[in-house]
């Protein structure tokens, strides 16, 4: 029996009728358009359907009652270690008026411990900015911010839209995944993009032929020696995202912190199954199709091709390594000695950090990516591929 068959992972009454409402959104949405969408306008819609997707409705996301848990979640050690280039990144810039913009801030776990962390530091910004399209966490970041003192909690704001202008850091944890992709498929020596249409059965996987000229296919390798069929992922949201960094960011950094791989990697021969990943309950499965609005749908990040539309947006790479070694370098090890022997927290914290760093949990996986204005790190873009 599947695991998503038992009795104790099923849906609700109330979550079934939910996601029956979504997939008659979704079937009325391909139908206007003709009986076909994309991959990645589908993603879009099970994601961010307004009162309807995953992220734009209310159910919980993260935590032991959620689909999936973050760093943040695990421990304070990771805010306060990344507090370090944070406050580097505002104490270097001739401002008054500096901002850090958090992109999906969960459940507002980190955006509270930073603020606690920079505050001894005396380095806090003006304001801590944050952009959240799910309503559920927006609420739950709330409630975690109004835990703070009044003086922090007068800096925290929440947009509607991408800001025009911004002088401080950009922050993305785990946001880059959660972006729409595109999905084609290499077979009979000719490239195909993935869609969805509908079948009296419900949907079904559909692909047509691409053009060489497509701005999918930009940066793909000769595929001659992959197996056919041959699925990935391609993120143009993702890049479109870099484009509105580089009109954005005037003075600062961004730091993006994700799993996933550089291109060489990425798109590998034995990759050929694509990385798409769905999470429902702490379960990880590749069926897009199961419960839509209820689970989490991601894909890994191609590094290379992130960085690449970065710095045609004017950005340049200061920083690309596997996060186990950017949080050794940033301090995290230090920062685990500090609470050595406080009552209950010393093996939390002692297990929390080796996730973060083991390279059979997060420590290889996941890459912290850091863009800036400044001089580019050579020995990163060579890694990158670039």
């Amino acid at each position: 029996m599947e695991w998503y068959s038992t009795q104790a992972l099923l849906p609700s009454v109330e979550a079934k009728e939910h996601s029956q409402q979504l997939i008659r959104h979704i079937n009325e949405t391909i139908d206007r358009a003709g009986g076909w969408i994309d991959f990645s306008d589908f993603m879009n819609q099970l994601l961010y359907a307004p009162g309807l997707g995953y992220y734009a409705a209310g159910a919980v996301k993260l935590g032991p009652a959620g689909d999936f848990t973050t760093a943040p979640e695990m421990t304070p050690l990771f805010a306060r270690t990344l507090a370090h280039p944070l406050a580097r990144t505002l104490g270097e810039l001739n401002s008054q008026d500096t901002t850090i913009l958090e992109l999906g801030a969960g459940t507002g776990q980190l955006a509270q411990d930073l603020l606690k962390a920079l505050e001894k530091k005396d380095c806090l910004p003006k304001r801590y900015a944050i952009l959240e399209v799910s309503t559920d966490l927006r609420q739950r970041q709330q409630e975690k911010i109004c835990q703070l003192p009044p003086d922090l909690q007068r800096r925290v704001e929440w947009l509607e839209h991408w800001p025009t202008e911004l002088e401080g850091v950009v922050l993305a944890n785990e946001v880059l995944d959660a972006l729409p992709v595109q999905r084609v498929r290499w077979q009979n020596g000719q490239w195909h993009q993935w869609g969805i249409a509908v079948m009296e059965e419900g949907w079904r996987w559909q692909t047509q032929p691409l053009p060489e000229s497509s701005p999918l296919l930009a940066g793909m390798p000769i595929m001659t020696d992959y197996p056919e069929p041959y699925d990935t992922e391609v993120a143009l949201a993702a890049e479109g995202l870099m484009t509105l960094l580089g009109q954005t960011l005037k003075t600062g950094r961004a730091f993006f912190i994700d799993y996933g791989f550089p291109a060489r990697e990425f798109i590998h021969p034995q990759r050929s199954g694509g990385t798409l990943m769905c999470h429902y309950r702490h379960h990880a499965h590749g069926d897009p199709f199961l419960y839509p609005g209820l689970q989490d749908i991601t894909a890994h990040v191609d590094f290379t091709r992130v960085a690449r539309a970065a710095r045609r947006a004017g950005m340049q790479v200061e920083t690309w390594q596997t996060q186990a070694a950017w949080l050794i370098e940033e301090g995290i090890l230090h920062e685990l000695e500090k609470v050595h022997g406080e009552t209950n927290t010393d093996y939390r914290a002692v297990s929390a950090v080796q996730k973060l760093l083991s390279p059979a949990e997060m420590g290889e996986l996941f890459k912290v990516l850091v863009l800036g204005r400044g001089s580019e790190n050579e020995s990163a873009l060579i890694s990158l591929g670039l």
